[in-house]
Parts: structure tokens; sequence; C-alpha cells
């Protein structure tokens, strides 16, 4: 516990909390995401909290998940990894320090288990990454991202 919360493992059981958060986050400004099919919105939920190597943290403020980190361990050659699919802070908190608290604590849980590098992405057109920049992250120059839109209609 600090100054400004205390930090959680989260797990499928948290699953209503976690839900509740990532969609008020994510389908308002600046992501106006579409999680309106609540079938793929708990399928993405589980796919993230519910597997095998899954790490889901959640950050507490007075007893209220006010932040919350989705991603997985990676066994890496170059040592052990934490790959974040989702970080986000509640909107109403957003701006007040508790985004840089959460992944401070966040850092010290990773390092306390043996874990030594955090890997994440971003759009470069989102308040995210500014965020991250001024949290000690770098753009990897060598590292180049894919995408590949499958058509759904008949060959």
């Amino acid at each position: 516990m600090d100054q400004y919360g205390q930090l959680r493992e989260l797990t499928l059981q948290d699953r209503k909390e976690i839900t509740a958060l990532f969609s008020d986050v994510f389908t308002n400004a600046p992501w106006y995401d579409d999680w309106s099919d609540q079938a793929q919105l708990d399928a993405y939920i589980a796919d993230l909290t519910g597997q095998a190597y899954s790490l889901t943290l959640g950050w507490f403020e007075g007893g209220q998940l006010a932040g919350l980190s989705m991603g997985h361990v990676k066994h890496w050659h170059s040592g052990t990894e934490y790959i974040i699919e989702e970080f986000c802070i509640a909107r109403e908190r957003q701006g007040k320090g508790l985004g840089t608290a959460f992944m401070r604590a966040i850092e010290r849980y990773l390092t306390a288990r043996g874990i030594r590098r955090i890997f994440l992405q971003t759009d470069s057109h989102v308040p995210a990454y500014t965020f991250y920049l001024h949290r000690g992250f770098r753009e990897l120059d060598s590292h180049v991202s894919f995408a590949k839109q499958l058509d759904s209609g008949p060959d």
C-alpha cells in the first residue's frame, strides 16, 4: 500500500469489476472502442485474465478498482517479460498521479518475481503514448507491428 492505493492480482473471479472499468475507459475518448457485443467482450476479458500465463493486476483506491493492467508473462531468451495488453486508469481518476503510482507498483511487483522487462504497444496519437515515454519506456527501433484484415466473405 502506498499513498495512492494498493496493488492486487486479479483473476476471472474479478470479471465484473474488470469488465466495468475496462468498458468505461475504452468505449470513451480517446479510444471509442465498440464493445457492444457482450459475448466478444466477455471472451476478450477471459482471454486476458484466464490463461495459464495471464497476469492481471488491479490498483485499488478506497476499496474501488481504479486501475487495471491485463497481460501475460512470457519466458523469453533474454529473460522473463510481462506483456501488457491493456492498461488503464478510471476516467475520473486520470491525471492525478494514479497511473504513475500504479506503474511503479507493477514494476516493484514484477522485479520481486524475477520479471525484468515490460513490453507493450500503444498508438502514437493518444495520450497513453506520452504517458509511457514519461515513465521510462522507449520506442523500439527494430520492432514493427503488422496487421492484416482477413476477408470474411466466400472465396
